[in-house]
């Protein structure tokens, strides 16, 4: 038996066991923070928190349906869902493995011996089915979240990208590069999650059709990174953006009703789609034609979120921000209602406020979009107390007392924090405390699973190797027995982690090309 069909059966065999590990360990109701919103919203079909969700919404409901009627049930139908959404994770992570697996083998002619084949199916399963155990994931997979389905549509993306890089230069290989994009589109639906994988799909296309250098695959991942930034911003916001003009003017000049505007611009936005494909065809402009395919089809995807106009039209019991007009939607989409956080230059948390921006907006009265005050006021802070790269820029009493306790600072409350400062606060919260710590719960161990707010006791990563665990949080053999036995304490010594680096530096040597795409991803 070749190795085609061993990893048929072997990823199917990986699909039980994660299959059943979620189903037997799944909530059987809501558990903490959003879940039971998006349980809620799933089964009556209501409108949640912005961004919304509607493609998951959509799935959630038909999960729902299979309880006929029994809301008792609802709850465990949508954990269900997201039990199944992760365990295909793992089938089509194991497929990815093995494709990986495949170019760091020395094979000749793709003629794998019984020891290659024995070895590239060893190792995807363990790849697999370390992931199926991990704590975050399986944390995750038992509840009714939107991050098992994003994490399914990311590994079918993956996996697209390298079915397509198989068979690239067959005809008809591109078709895998649309399903690609139409993904991409109803993942929207779901969460922007999978757009992170834009830049390691452009590597994979450009290491694929050229001759590879350093500057080369740069300017593939900057290109990457480019789509990604015109599909978050120019499709997901930006195109409704445009409706705007178009949707005032038939309102409110030519009185017609709601929504009449902007399905014209939609409409006109269509034909101008159609009228490109058609002659991009006759005139055989292929890579023209295949933009506006890749355009089309992530529009079709992202029109799941008509789902939360029509519904919140229907003034459900949940219609969070209302979004049943554009302006509303548009802000929905936007997530005006969380304020603005500053990424790239912006204030410290204690800058003086020099400048008040009051803008206007619209609001639907009637049979008219009428002109308000927009309650979102912008604002501009003295010079001195901004800086690059801002990490401590919110004003509550809570966060100003996190940032100067992570920060190290001990300056009077109206001095501005220096640049070091804000450079200690990233690497000592929100890199090491709320990013390699949430690793290392996966590949090292897990102190419990108590709330953590940088203390010794809680909610910390461990390894179960005494002298390292003791530099971090004291020593580990004075801990009380209801602490060191329970059940949530987990110690892996490393292993997992180490063997994944030295899995990073045998791929570095095999294959310096799949290396790049693996750390992108």
């Amino acid at each position: 038996m070749g190795l085609k069909k061993l990893t048929t059966w072997a990823s199917w065999i990986v699909f039980s066991i994660a299959t059943t590990t979620y189903i037997l360990t799944v909530e059987p109701t809501t558990s903490w923070w959003d879940c039971g919103e998006f349980i809620a919203a799933a089964f009556k079909l209501q409108v949640g928190h912005p961004p919304g969700a509607p493609f998951f919404l959509l799935m959630g409901r038909i999960f729902t349906l299979f309880t006929f009627g029994q809301e008792v049930y609802a709850a465990l139908a949508v954990n269900i869902m997201s039990a199944l959404s992760s365990s295909f994770t793992i089938y089509f992570l194991f497929l990815i493995a093995v494709h990986l697996f495949k170019k760091i083998v020395d094979a000749k002619d793709e003629e794998y011996s019984r020891w290659q084949t024995i070895s590239i199916l060893t190792s995807a399963g363990i790849a697999a089915l370390t992931y199926t155990f991990t704590d975050s994931f399986w944390f995750s997979a038992v509840e009714g979240e939107v991050y098992a389905m994003s994490s399914l549509f990311t590994a079918v993306v993956v996996w697209c990208i390298f079915k397509w890089e198989e068979n690239a230069q067959n005809p008809g290989s591109d078709k895998w590069l649309v399903l690609i994009a139409y993904l991409m589109g109803l993942s929207i639906g779901v969460h922007l999650l999978n757009l992170l994988t834009i830049p390691a799909l452009a590597a994979v296309f450009y290491s694929k059709r050229y001759k590879t250098t350093a500057k080369g695959y740069f300017y593939a991942v900057m290109a990457g990174i480019a789509l990604l930034l015109f599909i978050q911003y120019g499709i997901v916001q930006g195109l409704l953006t445009l409706a705007i003009p178009f949707e005032l003017y038939f309102v409110n000049t030519l009185g017609m009703s709601l929504w009449s505007g902007a399905l014209v611009y939609f409409a006109l936005i269509l034909l101008l789609i159609i009228i490109g494909l058609y002659f991009s065809y006759k005139y055989q402009k292929a890579i023209v034609n295949m933009i506006l395919n890749f355009v089309l089809v992530i529009l079709i995807g992202y029109s799941s979120y008509s789902l939360i106009v029509i519904r919140s039209l229907a003034n459900p019991p949940m219609d969070e921000n209302n979004p049943e007009n554009l302006i509303n939607l548009l802000a929905y989409l936007n997530r005006e209602q969380y304020g603005n956080r500053p990424l790239f230059y912006g204030q410290f948390y204690n800058a003086p406020v020099v400048k008040s921006i009051k803008d206007s907006t619209y609001v639907f009265e009637k049979d008219a979009y009428k002109t308000i005050q927009d309650p979102n006021v912008k604002y501009e802070y003295d010079p001195a107390y901004t800086t690059l790269f801002p990490r401590m820029y919110s004003s509550q009493g809570g966060h100003v007392r996190g940032y100067r306790s992570w920060a190290y600072i001990n300056s009077p409350p109206q001095e501005p924090p220096t640049f070091i400062h804000n450079l200690v606060y990233a690497f000592r919260y929100q890199l090491s405390f709320m990013y390699v710590r949430y690793l290392m719960w996966n590949f090292a161990g897990r102190q419990n699973d108590t709330q953590g707010y940088g203390n010794y006791d809680n909610g910390n990563w461990i390894s179960g190797i005494s002298i390292l665990d003791a530099i971090r949080l004291g020593n580990q053999s004075e801990i009380p027995d209801f602490k060191r036995n329970h059940p949530s304490r987990n110690t892996y010594f490393l292993l997992p982690f180490l063997i994944g680096i030295l899995g990073l530096i045998y791929l570095w040597n095999k294959n310096k090309n799949y290396f790049l795409i693996t750390t992108l991803l």
